[in-house]
């Protein structure tokens, strides 16, 4: 029996670029359905690293407290042979947090967590991923989509204002649009990755034993933090028929370790990975998006898939839900323009890393800033306005970098803080400014939330925000007075020297719903 349920947004895919999504979506007070075919939820490790921009994603979002109980620094490496240690080093040196970069290291948590956590978040909303849930078929015309569920049997019909695909590197909304996955499968490139528990290793340390000679792995155990699972790898020669088993497992292990003395046990996830390079030549087709491995898959090298597919998220959430609370459609063009070129890059990165693991370099272990995507930007965006005469270091397009501040009754307030939620924020550096922050509180009440950014001793008020140490000037590389909007996702959209709130309101008119007119 069909039934028609309307519903704003219908997200398909219950991983971690959908619940983002969702997450986003929800905070804004923004009705969405997610479903996922899966009869479970996803109890593998897979992409066990967050990078530190996808760490100020889930401050946004409110879950990162959560994230830093359940996971830990990356463990120090070692490469063996035998039992004999002849490495040791890290994949990042560690760094000490900066006023202007809170998490400046990546962070290991194992996906499974990081999707619990997400779901956890997305109940509180009072949303629910919708398991063993199907879809079979969808069309679209100008006012919305008409999508098939199937679940337990029985078909629904389900009418959207918008559809977004977030169902992985073989999704089904991508096939169906017809849009291109064009790149390569490295079909003799495949690797056994499973969680399984060890009797024998130590969990302070991520264990590798390598071919001497090609410097390349033969398989490699790494302690999942908060648990008392190791992650196992090991590369499959190209004529090998993978085995999914723990005797499997455990005969790989003895057979590259030259180690009988551990003993493997309790398998949770195994799997077998192909590497894959593609990427989609559209990221929209109509009122019809994709997001994550559905739009970009990547080799495992550099962390960047899953790390991805939160920020594809992150980048279409506000916008979707400023455009149907009644802001211009056309803001949604800006997704694609902006997300398509840094999927593009970020599968470079990816790729380079593999190539350098496959020749066995002896850097090959290193990850540097390019990895951690905080130098991403939007600079060539529609939605990225630089007003000044000369430029800055920090521009319009650019991350929002964090400082340190305090207000007037002398509370220690981080500017992440108050960009934290789904609004706006606009920074106005120098007294000059002090109406213009009055006004805009005034007629864009919640939409937007602007502060005075003030030098220390200067006079204070309700809405100031006292520049302690000048970390924050010094943070957007500022000289004199400037108004700095800051979007949603916490990339500056507008930077100007103008002392009126003109160009921030015909900004507001572009990409923002109602009270702007």
């Amino acid at each position: 029996m069909e039934q028609h349920v309307d519903v704003p947004v219908l997200i398909v895919g219950g991983g971690p670029t959908g619940l983002t999504l969702a997450c986003e979506l929800a905070r804004r007070g923004v009705a969405c359905r997610l479903v996922e075919k899966a009869l479970e939820p996803f109890s593998g490790s897979r992409g066990k690293g967050l990078q530190p921009r996808s760490m100020e994603v889930f401050e946004d979002l409110g879950v990162l407290d959560a994230v830093l109980a359940s996971g830990a620094l990356y463990p120090l490496m070692r490469a063996y042979a035998g039992e004999k240690v002849v490495w040791e080093g890290r994949m990042h040196e560690p760094r000490e947090p900066m006023p202007d970069v809170p998490y400046p290291n990546g962070w290991m948590i194992p996906q499974w967590r990081t999707e619990e956590i997400l779901r956890t978040r997305l109940a509180g909303y009072g949303v629910r991923v919708e398991l063993a849930t199907e879809l079979t078929g969808f069309e679209q015309d100008e006012e919305g989509v008409t999508a098939t569920l199937v679940h337990a049997g029985r078909t629904e019909r389900v009418r959207a204002s918008y559809l977004v695909g977030a169902d992985g590197g073989h999704s089904f909304v991508r096939k169906q649009l017809g849009v291109s996955f064009a790149g390569e499968t490295y079909e003799t490139d495949r690797m056994l990755i499973g969680d399984v528990q060890a009797d024998g290793l130590d969990r302070e340390h991520w264990h590798a034993w390598v071919n001497p000679e090609t410097r390349t792995p033969r398989v490699m155990m790494c302690p999942l933090p908060g648990t008392n699972v190791f992650q196992f790898v090991a590369p499959l020669a190209p004529d090998a028929v993978p085995e999914l088993s723990l005797n499997a497992f455990q005969r790989i292990f003895d057979e590259g370790s030259s180690r009988s003395d551990v003993r493997l046990h309790d398998p949770s996830w195994m799997s077998v990975y192909r590497v894959n390079i593609r990427m989609v030549d559209r990221y929209r087709v109509g009122r019809v998006f994709l997001a994550g491995d559905a739009a970009h898959v990547h080799s495992p090298e550099g962390g960047q898939g899953l790390n991805t597919g939160i920020q594809d998220a992150y980048n279409l959430g506000w916008k979707l839900g400023q455009v149907l609370a009644g802001a211009p459609r056309a803001l949604l063009d800006s997704y694609e323009e902006e997300r398509l070129p840094i999927a593009a890059d970020v599968l470079g990165i990816s790729t380079k890393l593999h190539q350098k693991t496959v020749r066995g370099e002896p850097d090959a272990h290193r990850r540097g800033k390019e990895t951690q995507q905080l130098g991403l930007h939007y600079r060539d965006s529609r939605l990225a306005r630089d007003e000044r005469d000369s430029h800055g270091r920090v521009r319009a397009g650019d991350r929002a970098p964090d400082a340190p501040c305090h207000d007037a009754a002398g509370t220690p307030v981080r500017l992440f803080e108050t960009f934290r939620g789904p609004h706006f924020t606009l920074l106005a550096f120098g007294a000059v400014h002090a109406d213009t922050v009055a006004h805009v509180n005034a007629r864009y009440g919640p939409l937007v939330r602007a502060y005075t950014v003030a030098e220390p001793g200067a006079p204070t008020g309700a809405n100031t925000l006292v520049d302690s140490h000048r970390h924050a000037r010094a943070a957007y590389d500022l000289d004199g007075n400037a108004l700095v909007l800051v979007r949603p996702d916490g990339y500056i959209g507008l930077i100007t020297q103008h002392p009126s709130s003109g160009s921030v309101h015909e900004y507001l008119r572009l990409v923002a719903a109602s009270p702007v007119s």
